[in-house]
């Protein structure tokens, strides 16, 4: 069995992909490179996932499927594994050599341990186009590090500071036990595969180190404004999945309950920020049917996202209350780093 399987969706990635399993290969006989080739037909996407199968036959694994979008291919990269530990790394990213030894050294000592690891957390940086200045996404501040913890021995998170999918190994079994299923042909799942698996991680580990290299500057990345804009209702519906799949009100642990609060929270206001920014009729009702969804859906937690003070500022009446609300966008630029 592999300590760390490790799944690389790919959707015509030719220009980029070569460089992100270059990243990975050093971790050796230990990793599992699955390449998902998400029915790319425009480029050497399938040929090249191939030709490093082939390459290095103990290590990579080559599978195609029909597209199915960036869930599907995560989906079949969490039935196709066969590692204890699992991640994923988007085609046009990349991870830093040393603190991957570093990642894979830390597995292998707490799987010998007596106590079963859920969740390892690292931290990713921000590799922006044009950017000397690379912004880190560090946990040092809320989580202990360098040893097991639970949610007890978390502190409070700050707004703009969120475990995203670029900072997670789970478990491979409790993403199969907790029957993480992401939707086909649906941008930003990537907050469901974080989110949804939450409620039973019981023992984490954080190591401080920048392992994940997050490129951000193409303009057709799915994270440039115009682009989100353009696929509000795909945001909208991940916003909805996140409320449908996981009862907070039903969370034991105050500290997990907040956290997941908070990240629901934020992307909420994501939503809402895109729809106002979008400025269009279509999309200011949009929003309002968001918001009547949430009322509809529970009226506990609608009225803790509309108090809470992103929620106030997302829903000021008018003009003037629609420009206050975008000088919240700042925060959700944090979030998933808008171009």
């Amino acid at each position: 069995m592999k300590l760390l399987s490790i799944a690389i969706p790919c959707y015509n990635s030719e220009a980029y992909m070569e460089h992100c399993i270059e990243s990975l290969l050093p971790g050796g006989e230990d990793v599992e490179i699955i390449i998902v080739d998400d029915g790319s037909t425009k480029d050497r996407t399938a040929e090249i996932a191939d030709s490093y199968a082939e390459k290095y036959p103990t290590i990579v694994k080559a599978i195609h499927q029909e597209n199915g979008g960036h869930g599907e291919a995560v989906n079949t990269g969490i039935k196709n594994a066969t590692g204890l530990y699992f991640k994923v790394v988007d085609s046009d990213d990349w991870v830093d050599e040393a603190s991957y030894m570093k990642i894979l050294e830390t597995l292998r000592s707490l799987v010998a341990g007596p106590e079963t690891l859920d969740l390892l957390i690292s931290n990713y940086v921000y590799e922006k186009e044009g950017q000397k200045h690379k912004k880190v996404m560090k946990y040092d501040s809320v989580l202990p590090k360098n040893r097991m913890f639970t949610w007890n021995d978390t502190k409070r998170f700050h707004k703009g500071q969120y475990i995203l999918m670029h900072s997670v190994i789970y478990r491979t079994q409790l993403l199969r036990d907790c029957g993480l299923k992401l939707p086909k042909h649906t941008f930003y799942v990537d907050n469901l595969f974080v989110y949804v698996p939450l409620p039973y991680v019981k023992n984490m580990y954080y190591l401080d180190v920048n392992f994940y290299r997050y490129f951000i500057g193409r303009d057709d990345q799915s994270v440039n404004e115009k682009v989100m804009i353009s696929r509000i209702d795909q945001q909208i519906r991940v916003n909805k999945l996140m409320v449908e799949t996981v009862d907070l009100y039903k969370l034991e642990n105050k500290h997990l309950r907040k956290y997941m609060f908070n990240y629901l929270e934020i992307i909420t206001v994501v939503s809402t920020i895109m729809l106002i920014r979008s400025g269009t009729e279509e999309n200011l009702q949009k929003k309002k049917e968001l918001w009547s969804y949430l009322k509809g859906y529970d009226i506990r937690l609608f009225h803790k996202l509309r108090n809470g003070i992103m929620g106030r500022t997302m829903n000021l009446p008018g003009k003037g209350g629609r420009k206050i609300s975008v000088a919240a966008y700042k925060i959700s630029q944090k979030v998933v780093g808008f171009n």
